[in-house]
């Protein structure tokens, strides 16, 4: 089972109650046993004072002027007590009470007949000299405990000095009253006044507390705004940078662990990638290795001893041979462009020419397709690009272009000037490529009828090469399908007509 725990507040009331009620009980005690003394002492030390006053009196002879009775009265309602002083011949020279007559008989009784007193009354002697004694001794009449003094004045005078100890012991027990009830109101007191106190402590040591549990949740916007004591001060200053050392820690893990999982992400998609590519390499090669060797063989062990039968079956053996050399020379190009190995070299030059160049180079394969070749331009487009690199982009479009035609057969070849670049591209009539494969066409072997490249001998690369060289010219390319064909465009950075050649840039 938890086990409660306390406020400082209520811990505060506690220990203050504890200690008050702690040192109420020291000093009850204390008075107990010794105020009662103490007061008995600071009595005699009273009465003694008296009797010295009334001795320096009667060597003064002044005991009976009036200038001395003033003194008197002051004297015995001061100290309160009873004095009576007798002559030589027991008569009275001076008292202080109507009850004179008790008061020479206690004081015959104290120098005559003091043994004779009952022992319950027997006198309990505090001091003796030589020319007084003072002792307590309870009076019969009233059954109240006396201290007195008794004794000879200097100049021959009997003298009685008395007073009740029952007013001590009333101070006693009125000053023990007035303690327990002052007690009770200073607890009472101090008790609101500490809870104001420890409330006042402990609203910013809760608002401290209330930050760190949210610093627990990754909650790193409250901020301590101290008005306590200079320790909890700084206690919050402490816990306001430690809060912003950790929101930028976790920041900074964050961050990493992201980076972290980008790389692993790269690392599955580059071995994805390798393991992809020696599947497809070992794809395309194994049916023109196939055939190779199969031919081969037949020519080794004279299948067709025929001339035409062994001629047919070398141009086999060298044109799958060729497809495999295009295929290898086309995966090289398409590394060193992936890699970045392949420098761009920028330079200015006229669009169209390269263009018309191609396809006159391009002709006997133009003729052999029965393809309807047009040309939409102006007679001179010049863009900044990296020449041989375009030249290999359009051969692949154009040759794309040739192994797809169906319809009429048409190509349409346009390119189009815009405020900073010029789009190339080109048109065949046929069979629209379907919408699920356009994202795809841009991948490394990916065919969308792998019948059809067989026949004509595409290898899934020409695209992605494509794809490489606009990449590290850092510019636009794409598809289009329509209803009666499909183009395939790219755009370049556009020059000024009348620009000087410009030196070769290497990038």
């Amino acid at each position: 089972m938890k086990q409660k725990k306390f406020t400082i507040g209520n811990q505060f009331s506690f220990v203050f109650i504890v200690t008050m009620v702690f040192i109420l009980f020291l000093y009850w005690l204390a008075s107990t046993v010794y105020l009662e003394r103490y007061y008995l002492w600071k009595k005699e030390s009273a009465i003694y004072d008296a009797y010295l006053q009334f001795n320096m009196a009667s060597e003064d002879n002044v005991l009976n002027t009036e200038e001395f009775d003033i003194t008197w009265q002051k004297i015995c309602s001061k100290y309160n007590i009873d004095v009576i002083i007798l002559d030589a011949d027991s008569r009275a020279v001076k008292c202080s009470s109507n009850d004179w007559k008790f008061l020479v008989r206690q004081l015959m009784d104290c120098f005559f007949n003091m043994k004779s007193i009952e022992e319950n009354q027997y006198p309990r002697i505090i001091k003796e000299e030589n020319n007084y004694t003072m002792h307590i001794v309870k009076d019969s009449r009233t059954e109240t405990d006396y201290v007195e003094m008794w004794g000879v004045l200097n100049n021959g005078n009997l003298f009685l000095i008395r007073s009740p100890i029952e007013s001590i012991r009333e101070s006693v027990r009125i000053s023990h009253q007035f303690l327990l009830y002052s007690g009770i109101g200073v607890i009472i007191l101090g008790s609101f006044v500490l809870g104001i106190i420890a409330k006042r402590i402990s609203r910013p040591i809760l608002r401290l507390a209330n930050i760190s549990e949210r610093m627990i949740h990754l909650d790193f916007d409250a901020k301590y705004e101290g008005d306590g004591a200079a320790e909890i001060e700084v206690l919050g200053k402490n816990i306001n940078e430690l809060s912003e050392t950790l929101e930028r820690t976790i920041s900074e893990l964050k961050t990493a662990n992201n980076k972290l999982q980008r790389d692993i992400e790269n690392i599955e998609k580059l071995d994805g990638q390798r393991r992809e590519f020696l599947s497809n390499v070992s794809h395309e090669l194994k049916t023109p290795i196939a055939l190779i060797q199969g031919y081969a063989e037949g020519l080794k062990e004279g299948v067709n001893e025929d001339a035409e039968s062994r001629e047919f079956y070398c141009d086999v053996i060298m044109d799958e041979a060729s497809k495999m050399n295009t295929m290898v020379k086309k995966l090289l190009t398409l590394n060193h462009l992936e890699s970045g190995d392949d420098a761009v070299t920028m330079e200015r030059f006229d669009l169209v020419m390269l263009v018309k160049n191609y396809l006159q180079s391009a002709d006997i394969l133009i003729r052999q397709s029965d393809a309807k070749v047009c040309i939409g331009a102006a007679s001179k487009v010049y863009v900044w690009a990296d020449e041989f690199k375009v030249e290999e982009v359009f051969m692949n479009y154009f040759t794309n272009a040739l192994n797809h035609l169906s319809g009429d057969r048409r190509i349409e070849i346009k390119i189009l000037q815009q405020e900073e670049t010029v789009r190339l591209s080109v048109f065949n009539a046929g069979e629209p490529i379907p919408e699920e494969s356009l994202p795809h066409l841009w991948e490394k072997f990916y065919k969308v009828d792998k019948a059809r490249t067989r026949t004509y001998g595409g290898s899934g690369i020409g695209l992605s090469i494509v794809k490489a060289i606009m990449d590290s010219f850092h510019q636009r390319y794409g598809v289009i399908n329509y209803d009666n064909g499909v183009e395939f465009w790219i755009e370049l950075e556009k020059a000024k007509e009348s620009s000087q050649e410009s030196e070769k840039v290497v990038s």
